[in-house]
């Protein structure tokens, strides 16, 4: 799997076809997507162009994921099922379960159910471990080459190890200097889970954000390192994942942007380094789901018993 690859999240149709084309022409071979995001179409018609131009498909990593609808057995391949048919392939690579907690399906209904106030329908019933069984039947099917998590906490993730056949090939989680996760890496570490970084560069146009929050790139303690080494504060966000042992997935439509996040392969940070960045660590999480009810943003999903940022880490 390779460490840098180009996240797809929040890359609006219309945008995400040239943005994973120019990627693929930088280097990039590792193309991470999820039904949610609503681009999985465009993505694939770039990976069709990107193949007949001489790409082989061996030589690309894409990561799909089930989303929070799909959660019960019989659901789990039809949703797999439409993520190859919208990206145009018979395999992927890596496919995650995108949260372990579920909403109520609902035939031809939308991906997120909710009520007349706002508040989502969720289903209390499906163990997060019932919909990693059928999962482990996709690998069976060649549907796809190994299964993951995301946004599982510690404990839900001894909880999988704990009942599974497969292990868990990856945990996608949010990491970054202000947010390094490093009680769940352990953690992960300890089970034989490496981690993918999602945000990694604090996801300045997050929907999400409040008008409060850090701005990561801005931190003078990656200014001052980018310096050293002429490279940005982005950059060194990046490389701070590569010399964790973190697979990172920083999301851009721009071309240069695209290129610059792949151009972190001529330098390593230095021990001192290293120790500077981890003392940046606020245990801030930049991405948290919200609905906003009577004016008032909350969690959007606190409600389910197995939310999994009830729990610290």
């Amino acid at each position: 799997m390779p460490m840098v690859g180009l996240g797809t999240w929040k890359s609006k149709p219309g945008e995400v076809k040239a943005a994973v084309e120019a990627a693929i022409d930088g280097g990039y071979r590792h193309i991470d997507c999820a039904a949610v995001y609503g681009n999985e179409p465009e993505v694939g018609e770039a990976l069709k162009a990107k193949l007949q131009s001489g790409v082989q498909r061996e030589d690309l990593f894409i990561v799909g994921k089930l989303w929070n609808n799909a959660h019960k057995k019989e659901n789990v391949k039809a949703g797999c099922e439409k993520t190859l048919k919208d990206l145009g392939l018979t395999y992927v690579d890596l496919y995650l379960m995108h949260w372990p907690h579920a909403f109520e399906f609902q035939a031809f209904g939308p991906l997120i159910p909710k009520r007349a106030d706002g508040t989502v329908i969720y289903d209390e019933e499906t163990e997060p471990t019932e919909t990693w069984a059928a999962m482990e039947e996709l690998v069976a099917a060649g549907l796809v080459r190994s299964i993951g998590i995301s946004n599982f906490n510690a404990k839900q993730v001894k909880s999988i190890t704990a009942m599974c056949k497969i292990k868990p090939a990856m945990n996608q989680v949010e990491r970054h200097p202000y947010f390094d996760q490093s009680r769940l890496l352990q953690v992960c570490k300890e089970e034989g889970i490496p981690l993918t970084a999602y945000c990694p560069l604090g996801s300045g146009d997050n929907p999400f954000r409040k008008p409060d929050d850090p701005v990561l790139l801005a931190d003078k303690v990656l200014t001052e390192i980018g310096a050293k080494y002429g490279k940005s504060s982005a950059q060194i966000a990046i490389r701070w994942q590569v010399d964790s042992g973190v697979v990172v997935i920083p999301k851009s439509v721009s071309p240069g942007r695209i290129a610059d996040n792949f151009n972190v392969f001529d330098f390593q940070l230095s021990a001192e380094d290293m120790a500077a960045i981890a003392a940046v660590n606020r245990d801030w999480r930049c991405n948290e789901p919200v609905i906003v009810i009577d004016g008032v943003a909350k969690p959007r999903d606190a409600a389910h018993k197995h939310y999994p940022f009830n729990d610290p880490f």
